[in-house]
């Protein structure tokens, strides 16, 4: 599985790839690479996960719509921006205003690209891609999956900004975003 390096001269050769195991929210595989320096890395990791989508959800009178649920892998209760996967073959902006009605109950409103990011380019292969959404209203009750239990919430502009400030936001595909919002001004041009 030799890898043509012309178009990048830092790229790795892929020696041997092998899939560990393909499940449909994690498929990893390890690959024997050689560095342009000549070393060589046997076990050589990576995931791949499904695009992620996010959104940064303001209502009419200015609070941002977050939710409140568990993380297992922390073991903690977190505050974040409504999120969830890409479907395979789905826009990413018509998955973030999906789960976001889905996981919310809220929609409409104008909608803007943020961001697309990666989250772990070491180690990972998808993207994230972060959409905002002004002037959004509740539309409906939460349509929650048998494994989500997420509790909306609704915060003030000074509460997100105190909650970046502290170091609040633990998920950084979130907080990240978040941040670039602020930093604009609350703009997204």
């Amino acid at each position: 599985m030799e890898k043509d390096n012309a178009r990048d001269p830092m790229a790795w050769d892929v020696i041997e790839s092998e899939y560990l195991f393909r499940k449909p929210w994690l498929t990893a595989r390890r690959e024997h690479v050689r560095l342009p320096t000549g070393a060589e890395i046997k076990d050589f990791y990576v995931l791949e996960y499904p695009e992620f989508c996010n959104v940064i959800a303001v209502t009419k009178d200015g609070r941002f719509v977050m939710e409140r649920q568990y993380r297992h892998a922390r073991q903690l209760t977190a505050i974040e921006i409504p999120a969830g996967c890409v479907e395979e073959g789905e826009d990413p902006m018509e998955a973030a205003k999906r789960e976001l009605y889905e996981e919310t109950g809220y929609g409409g409103g104008e909608w803007r690209k943020l961001m697309t990011i990666c989250p772990n380019p070491g180690a990972c292969t998808n993207l994230s891609h972060t959409f905002v959404a002004t002037g959004v209203e509740k539309l409906s009750a939460q349509h929650l999956e048998d494994s989500e239990d997420i509790k909306v919430v609704l915060l003030s502009r000074d509460e997100v900004l105190r909650m970046l400030r502290n170091d609040e936001f633990q998920q950084a595909m979130m907080a990240a975003p978040l941040w670039k919002y602020f930093f604009k001004g609350g703009s997204i041009n």
